[in-house]
């Protein structure tokens, strides 16, 4: 249970796709820019608590994007940028005797995702489908072994499910990430409820896991491994708050972190998240 109080990197973090079962309007838009920060750990969960012989910080800056294109469906958009660091790496397969830590940096795009959304109930509780795919967009530096996403195309299936009472509400999904270049696919489902306090704060708490497949047998670059970057059986477990806060009907700002009750090949640190978005 001592992982009840670590907090972990979401590989599928707060705001990068969204899984509410509520449609735009025809013609009507939601864009939001957010900025994911995992700054400096050293560690990530596994059976052993794997250390990764340097210290690493992984930020994602990323632009999300839902369009109407009729009532009931409408078209997701996510364009991420990964700004990974690496500072006194320590290759392990060298004997480094002194001083021989290495700083590294790599800047590039992670996995674009395009998706569709349909809501097929609206009655009380709103019931829809969507299915994503995220697309080989990501690259490798053969040096450092930082890589910005995975080297697969994903396919990403959820039924989505919600209800609003008053001021509050509550959703869920569940569904899979399948992937290609024989890299595991894995089991998802989450939630979440949300209070609006006031008439321009809503808080909102939430459970997010995936559980690896373990159906899959990727050979990775031995680099990358090291690394533990986007590699295989990724899984997590985790729980946390987001905030809301409404200047306008069509402006705000947002925020939110995680806290992990499992997780494998996961950085173990803070993933915190901030954004601002939009509404045309």
């Amino acid at each position: 249970m001592k992982n009840f109080t670590k907090l972990l990197f979401l590989s599928l973090s707060i705001s990068v796709f969204s899984q509410s079962p509520w449609t735009q309007k025809k013609g009507k838009a939601y864009t939001q820019l957010s900025f994911t920060t995992i700054p400096n750990y050293d560690a990530i969960f596994s059976d052993t608590d794997q250390n990764l012989f340097g210290t690493y910080s992984d930020n994602t800056l990323q632009i999300f994007g839902e369009y109407g294109l009729s009532d009931k469906t409408s078209l997701l958009v996510n364009l991420p940028l990964k700004l990974i660091s690496v500072s006194d790496f320590e290759d392990p397969r060298i004997d480094c005797s002194g001083d021989c830590g290495k700083d590294y940096n790599t800047n590039a795009l992670g996995n674009i995702s395009l998706g569709l959304k349909h809501n097929f109930y609206n009655k009380n509780w709103v019931l829809s489908g969507q299915f994503s795919i995220e697309a080989n967009t990501s690259s490798l530096d053969a040096v450092s072994g930082i890589r910005t996403g995975y080297d697969a195309w994903s396919f990403t299936p959820l039924f989505l499910a919600g209800r609003g009472f008053g001021k509050t509400y509550i959703q869920g999904f569940v569904g899979a990430d399948i992937r290609t270049n024989d890299y595991s696919s894995n089991f998802k489902i989450g939630g979440e409820i949300g209070r609006k306090l006031g008439k321009k704060i809503w808080l909102i708490g939430f459970l997010d896991i995936s559980k690896s497949l373990e159906n899959g047998n990727v050979a990775l670059p031995v680099q990358q491994n090291i690394t533990s970057l986007y590699v295989n059986d990724q899984e997590y477990g985790s729980f946390g708050f987001k905030g809301i806060g409404e200047f306008t009907d069509n402006f705000g700002i947002t925020a939110g972190f995680g806290g992990a009750f499992f997780g494998n090949n996961v950085a173990k640190q803070a993933a915190l998240t901030f954004g601002v978005y939009r509404k045309f």
